[in-house]
């Protein structure tokens, strides 16, 4: 018996889910806002919840991954009383199970709900039969517990996967961690440097030669390919991979087979494929960069690694983690942070994410000496100066923001949209001139704030029109969305 929650403030809707519901064996509760229903989902554990998108105190897809991220880790099928196809795009892409269009009928409305509590059953009794050995992963980050879901999805299987992330998030690892929990955990773990790739060595090195087969080929040499035999081959950096190795690794992808330089017959290698990659794959395919046909063959499953910026509260733990790692790893004495240590460490942007942070953490751990405590002073004074540089930087963008908000609300949209149909270049170099500060903030930090003036911009000047934006832009529906949603931009 299945309980399942429904966040609706149609009291007729909910009841005519609570009837169906009652039906089938099932207890049902009902919420009719979010304040109520969020409530409720944190206190108690619901297989499934049924949520509205239009509530009185604000839009259900907001709070899409928290209601899927509490106790009971629910399945969520969305309601809404129009046929929005984007909210129905965002919806799916945030784990939504279903999408249903008010009024649905009784039996789509069942149907979608036998399904969604089959599937969750489903997914309970294989996590409590298979226990996800993540010893090396650290983070309980709602952003980072998102990925392992599909860790373990990967390791049950051995469907292709790639995972992708900015530069120090941890790829490698996780790549390990999916092999050290799968069935060929036992077997080798092969990693293949695709931005070393030539095209002159990718035979010899991918497939291995004979002795002889070339100037200097001395002896007999195994190349990769056959060492990932029964184990995982692990592309890293896959993006940097020359078209012309593209074209020669496709085949043995499809088929799992090669042959060694100066060999006349082909041999069969049974490897897992895992590759890694910091650039967008999909964009570099529309640039002609990187083979459509080897992209899909390498992402049957997708997982994406968020930044450590991104990673609400993981710092602390990640930072404690390493430290104890370091003690053991030096033979000293265990060693704290103080206060005032993680208050640097937490508001600083870390472009170079978990890396860095480790890097940082490792300096300021041999900078302590025989202390048992590290504080702020322990780090650099570069670092200490650009993290308070960057601090200050985005407290007065934060504050430039406010005041040009409210200066914003105070005129009229017609009167603004006249400016910009009169001057639209003047008013352009205006707003992007305003970004510049009396010292120039990093590179990152201005990217941010030109992208959320730019998407202020498209919506002032084009009034919202969606598909007008998206032709003038460039971006795509679903990349608009997110945008949006990343910036805090209401429409």
């Amino acid at each position: 018996m299945g309980r399942i929650l429904i966040i609706d403030d149609d009291v007729q809707v909910c009841e005519t889910i609570e009837s169906l519901i009652a039906r089938t064996g099932h207890d049902s509760v009902s919420a009719y806002n979010l304040k109520d229903g969020v409530a409720k989902v944190t206190k108690s554990e619901f297989d499934l919840v049924f949520l509205d998108i239009s509530l009185p105190d604000g839009n259900g897809l907001d709070y899409l991954q928290q209601v899927k991220d509490s106790a009971g880790n629910p399945e969520v099928i969305i309601l809404t009383g129009k046929g929005d196809a984007d909210g129905a795009e965002l919806a799916i892409q945030g784990g939504a199970w279903d999408f249903l269009v008010k009024p649905s009928s009784v039996k789509q409305i069942s149907l979608s709900m036998r399904r969604a509590l089959e599937f969750h059953n489903e997914k309970k009794n294989r996590a409590q039969c298979v226990a996800l050995n993540l010893d090396n992963i650290v983070g309980k980050s709602a952003e980072i517990k998102s990925c392992y879901d599909l860790v373990a999805h990967a390791s049950g299987s051995d469907a292709n996967v790639l995972v992708n992330g900015e530069t120090g998030t941890g790829k490698e690892l996780f790549a390990r961690t999916i092999h050290d929990n799968s069935r060929r955990a036992n077997n080798n773990f092969v990693i293949v440097d695709c931005a070393s790739l030539t095209e002159t060595l990718v035979e010899s090195t991918l497939f291995g030669h004979k002795r002889g087969s070339f100037t200097g080929a001395q002896a007999d040499r195994k190349g990769l390919i056959p060492l990932a035999d029964k184990g995982t081959l692990f592309l890293d950096e896959v993006g940097e991979m020359p078209l012309a190795v593209q074209k020669s690794f496709l085949r043995v992808l499809q088929e799992r087979t090669y042959r060694p330089v100066g060999e006349n017959r082909e041999f069969k290698s049974d490897f897992r494929l895992v590759a890694a990659t910091n650039r967008d794959l999909e964009a570099m395919v529309a640039r002609g960069e990187f083979r459509q046909d080897l992209l899909y063959r390498i992402q049957t499953i997708y997982i994406y690694l968020p930044p450590l910026r991104e990673r609400e509260g993981d710092i602390r733990e990640l930072t404690a983690h390493h430290l104890s790692r370091l003690s053991t790893q030096y033979g000293v004495p265990p060693k704290v942070a103080n206060s005032d240590f993680y208050d640097v460490l937490e508001n600083y942007d870390w472009p170079g994410n978990v890396r860095q942070l480790f890097n940082i953490v490792e300096q300021a751990f041999v900078a302590s000496g025989s202390g048992n405590t590290i504080y702020a002073m322990h780090l650099s004074d570069a670092l200490r100066i650009k993290m308070a540089k960057f601090n200050l930087e985005k407290k007065s963008y934060a504050d430039n923001s406010l005041n040009e908000n409210s200066n914003r609300e105070n005129k009229g949209l017609s009167e603004k949209s006249e400016s910009y149909e009169a001057q639209p270049q003047p008013a352009f170099a205006a707003t992007v001139a305003s970004l510049f500060v009396e010292d120039l903030p990093p590179l990152k930090l201005f990217k941010g704030m030109a992208e959320k003036r730019y998407l202020e911009e498209l919506l002032n000047r084009y009034h919202g029109e969606t598909q007008t934006i998206l032709k003038i832009s460039g971006l795509s529906r679903s990349h608009f969305y997110a945008l949006l949603k990343k910036h805090d931009i209401k429409v």
